[in-house]
């Protein structure tokens, strides 16, 4: 009953999630990874393998890496456990859905008769995928925007560092971009906003794609 209940809850929460976007405006991107880290309370350090014997499907082999590997179908997410208690939590499309990953997590390790206690989440990075709709020229931003450093030898995106709100993009000629180093999904959006205005301004966009900067793009 409880199960069905959470699934009940999560089906609820992402329905919820997905018509709020519907009344966002003004940017095309979307979240590709929330990456969270986890710290518990223990009384000992936590024994891998004995978690490996009570769960088949994880992944454990110490003389490659340190840390188990777990995988969560619902919500889809992939966690790495330490013997220290510590955990990284990847793959998550939703920071809301981290909480209830680790509920699970937690509950599997116990099963396995390891004692644990009072898990703390800290959501480290969201990385995002968007477009600006507009081709960039790229030598030009490289030479117009502070802190944007193009080598195409090398790599063939731009790298900005945005400075308020802290993030770094990827941008590449075709509009394309990723947006990383945001602990929020609001920062996120506020971030991918204050680019698409930059390049307008600063005149680095090819081409123009109406008369408001914003009306021809939509959140996802």
């Amino acid at each position: 009953m409880a199960e069905e209940e959470d699934d009940f809850e999560e089906e609820f929460e992402e329905e919820e999630e997905e018509s709020d976007a519907e009344y966002e405006e003004g940017l095309d991107y979307k979240i590709e990874n929330v990456v969270a880290t986890v710290t518990v309370e223990i009384t000992e350090k936590i024994d891998l393998n004995q978690i490996a014997r009570k769960h088949a499907e994880v992944e454990y082999n110490p003389e490659r890496f340190p840390g188990l590997v777990m995988r969560i179908e619902k919500p889809r997410a992939t966690i790495l456990i330490f013997s220290t208690g510590k955990m990284v939590v990847t793959g998550l499309r939703k920071a809301i859905e981290a909480e209830r990953v680790v509920d699970k997590v937690v509950k599997n390790i116990r099963k396995a008769g390891i004692k644990l206690s009072n898990p703390e989440i800290t959501i480290q990075n969201i990385v995002a995928s968007g477009d600006l709709h507009t081709n960039i020229d790229l030598n030009m931003a490289a030479i117009v925007m502070e802190y944007a450093m193009y080598e195409p030898e090398v790599f063939p995106g731009l790298i900005y560092r945005m400075q308020d709100p802290k993030t770094v993009f990827l941008i590449f000629s075709t509009g394309r971009i990723v947006c990383t180093g945001a602990k929020q999904k609001e920062i996120v959006r506020d971030a991918v906003k204050k680019l698409n205005q930059q390049v307008r301004e600063l005149g680095v966009a090819k081409k123009d794609l109406g008369d408001s900067d914003y009306s021809d793009i939509t959140f996802i």
